[in-house]
């Protein structure tokens, strides 16, 4: 088995490489009272660093890169060179021409992918059902679901993925088809994440919130969990109409009782078993996804500063949140501007390193919020301090030093508390 405190996986992108190798000079340097010239240096290639992926990220400079899938980076990419150049470079310069920012290629790639994949399986099940094929859809569905999530997450905070000028429509609409099949409600995302967790940020107000629980109680996950899949249909409206939000409360319970409809009709007037492998299990599996991946993104709160946005949320360098799932282990940069283009967390963090450092965030390797969950479950927090790496007063604190600091961090805020600190 690994060791997550010194293994470093060679599928990492290169944006989190450099972050990475950044954070891991930061905290091998010499103590302070030795740094002035070392910091100086250190200065020099941080700010290097930033320059490179500013410009990976240029459409204008010679070392720009789009992203065109997720499994290979375009340099390793070896094709025959007719395949190069009459089909990837034309599939590339076509796709930048439709996708709304250049490097999305891979946006294109995927809706590519899930319209010719997701779709006619689906049709397929309802016109010809069979057991092993509605096993088979629901595996491939669940394999998509996050990076298509985290793709929809893009969309909802931009307005849309596409070029506005031409395919503004097909933007609005291809959601309101591939969103079902991949468990999401119509709209809910929208409604739940931008124009309330986003407003809220983890606060008393929000619905998501996990102050109010114990972070390492499988109890406490249970009531979280249970309370979204059960109440949220009702919960978010009312939290629109206590904030004088009426449009917002009708739109967000329009929509996510008229999925409950649409799966009920399709249950019950089509194919019941079709209904079961398109619909409902991706439904099912995808609420309990949400919640997990929230508890893990909002699992650390400070003590001290809840509501800091440094301080209630955390940054994740691993394959799955990054390679796979559009940057979203930058969860800290993204409560910091909700509309930063996915692309430019890497950089964005590097710019405030050492403001990160000075408001005590939190940044791990070599695991994602699942299994940050898994972990706080079991309440393994050595190993959690193992894929933790350290910034400013976090450098230097021991294996059990840093155990501890995470475990305060978990803890249950009382209403006396929550009054006190968020007022």
């Amino acid at each position: 088995m690994v060791d997550p405190a010194t293994y470093i996986n060679p599928y990492l992108t290169a944006p989190d490489r450099l972050v990475l190798d950044e954070l891991l000079k930061d905290s091998q340097a010499p103590p302070k009272k030795r740094r002035s010239a070392v910091e100086t240096h250190a200065d020099s290639d941080a700010d290097a660093t930033v320059s490179k992926l500013e410009a990976f990220n240029d459409p204008q400079h010679a070392d720009f890169v789009p992203t065109v899938w997720f499994f290979w980076d375009l340099k390793d990419v070896k094709l025959h060179p007719l395949l190069d150049k009459w089909v990837l470079q034309p599939y590339i310069k076509t796709a930048r021409s439709i996708v709304r920012v250049d490097t999305d290629v891979v946006m294109l790639t995927h809706l590519l992918l899930y319209f010719a994949t997701s779709i006619p399986s689906a049709i397929y099940l309802f016109c010809n059902f069979h057991w092993v094929h509605g096993v088979l859809h629901w595996l491939m569905q669940s394999w998509y679901v996050g990076t298509y999530t985290l793709m929809m997450h893009q969309h909802i905070h931009m307005g849309g993925i596409l070029k506005k000028r031409f395919w503004w429509l097909f933007d609005l609409l291809f959601p309101y088809i591939t969103d079902p099949l991949m468990g999401h409600t119509w709209n809910s995302y929208y409604y739940h994440h931008v124009k309330h967790h986003h407003v809220e940020g983890n606060g008393p107000e929000d619905l998501s919130s996990t102050i109010r629980y114990q972070r390492d109680s499988l109890a406490d996950f249970a009531c979280y969990v249970g309370r979204f899949y059960l109440f949220i249909w009702l919960e978010l409206p009312t939290y629109f109409l206590r904030k004088g939000k009426v449009y917002f409360a009708l739109k967000a319970a329009f929509w996510e009782i008229g999925s409950y409809l649409m799966m009920y009709l399709m249950w019950n007037y089509v194919s019941w078993r079709a209904t079961l492998f398109v619909f409902v299990l991706p439904f099912l599996q995808l609420r309990v996804g949400l919640m997990v991946g929230n508890w893990g993104q909002h699992a650390f709160v400070d003590e001290t500063d809840p509501n800091s946005d440094f301080r209630s949320s955390i940054t994740l360098i691993d394959v799955a949140s990054n390679r796979f799932c559009y940057n979203d282990g930058y969860h800290t940069s993204h409560h910091l501007n909700p509309r930063r283009h996915w692309r430019d967390h890497p950089v964005a963090f590097l710019r405030q390193k050492d403001r990160y450092a000075a408001e005590h965030a939190l940044v791990f390797r070599n695991i994602d919020y699942i299994m940050i969950t898994v972990c706080l479950m079991c309440k393994n927090y050595r190993y959690l301090a193992k894929c933790l790496v350290p910034m400013g007063d976090q450098i230097g604190m021991t294996h059990d030093e840093l155990a501890e600091m995470l475990r305060r961090k978990t803890r249950r805020f009382s209403e006396e508390e929550i009054k006190r600190k968020f007022s």
